[in-house]
């Protein structure tokens, strides 16, 4: 008997294999690979909102998690896929530089933004009100994080790689089993999957469509994540990523032309040089109503858990997340009341 099925392989479903794995905990994971939000993710972690110059929620708690966790699995797996790099916050006017160091003085923020103002150096990236540098960033390759770890997994023989059916799943009093394969808990972490489960389908999902550009541009010489209106992700090798997009009304993963066209101006007001675009990409991010994650078991099915709705920052999000589920399984932790699923417990008692 497996002490956890995992459903979904994306950074949420991911990162809570990899904390059991540590914990000595077995699990399988099933997923068929179906929400791309995590595969095209740009994966900056950045512990700031840069349009008010405030700390992200629970900034310090996620800081202390993110760093470790990712070195760790870097060592286990032998890939490299973390790399620490400056986000530089380009200033519109002398005003955004006063508010950044009046946010640089508060106890929360002096440790991630720096009042050592950035000079414009690069001629390809105008900044007549010079940058500000928030510390302690940097990106995670998503794509290669993922693989890496499902690919050891499968070859162990716990990651299948095939779509989840719902009816085939059996709800003991003390377990649940699937296809025959026994566990004492199933967590779901499907991103927007979640509306087609329905044990989780009326958690109040507000998915929120994001899209991207990716361009190559020699001439840029860019080696920090830039943010001005929008961001640039260099990815190395003179490719970037230009992004992103957010649209909480179209929900299909198509591309579209007016995104493309709102990406390409934002790009033009933030470079002088020529690009090209390699690839345009959409997907749909797992928001919730109140922004908050989803954490927390059934109230009628104590055995069902459900790990989502890391929104935005995922790469941020999960480590924290995936910590928080696995102490209130095994160390009997409360599940913070803003995280906590139980804030919407009418709706799955319905």
């Amino acid at each position: 008997m497996y002490d956890f099925i995992i459903i979904g392989g994306g950074l949420a479903g991911v990162t809570f294999a990899n904390f059991l794995e540590k914990h000595g905990k077995s699990f399988c994971l099933i997923a068929d690979r179906s929400q791309v939000a995590s595969l095209i993710a740009g994966g900056v972690y950045n512990p700031v909102v840069l349009k008010r110059f405030t700390p992200i929620w629970r900034a310090e708690e996620v800081m202390s998690i993110i760093e470790p966790f990712y070195a760790e699995i870097e060592a286990k797996t032998g890939v490299s896929f973390h790399i620490s790099m400056p986000v530089l916050r380009k200033f519109a006017s002398v005003e955004e530089q006063n508010n950044w160091f009046t946010a640089a003085d508060q106890p929360l923020l002096s440790g991630y933004l720096s009042t050592a103002l950035v000079p414009e150096t690069n001629p390809a990236v105008p900044a007549p009100f010079l940058f500000g540098e928030v510390m302690r960033t940097g990106r995670v390759e998503v794509k290669k994080y993922l693989s890496e770890c499902l690919r050891r997994w499968q070859e162990e023989g716990v990651y299948h790689a095939k779509t989840f059916d719902y009816e085939a799943l059996e709800i003991c009093d003390t377990h649940v089993v699937y296809r025959g394969v026994e566990a004492h808990n199933i967590v779901f972490c499907e991103g927007c999957g979640i509306s087609k489960n329905p044990y989780f389908c009326s958690l109040p999902m507000r998915p929120c469509k994001g899209e991207t550009l990716t361009f190559y541009a020699p001439d840029l010489q860019l080696h920090t994540i830039l943010k001005s209106d929008g961001s640039i992700i260099p990815l190395g090798g003179d490719t970037y990523i230009m992004g992103a997009t957010y649209d909480p009304e179209d929900l299909t993963d198509t591309i579209t032309e007016g995104a493309r066209t709102e990406l390409l101006e934002k790009l033009h007001k933030m470079v002088r040089c020529s690009f090209e675009i390699i690839s345009h990409q959409a997907a749909l991010r797992p928001t919730v109503a109140d922004r908050r994650p989803l954490i927390g078991s059934h109230p009628l099915y104590p055995h069902l858990w459900v790990l989502n709705g890391l929104g935005t920052r995922g790469v941020l999000n999960a480590p924290f997340c995936a910590k928080t589920l696995y102490e209130a399984v095994y160390e009997e932790k409360e599940i913070p009341k803003e995280m906590n699923i139980a804030r919407f417990a009418k709706r799955l008692r319905r």
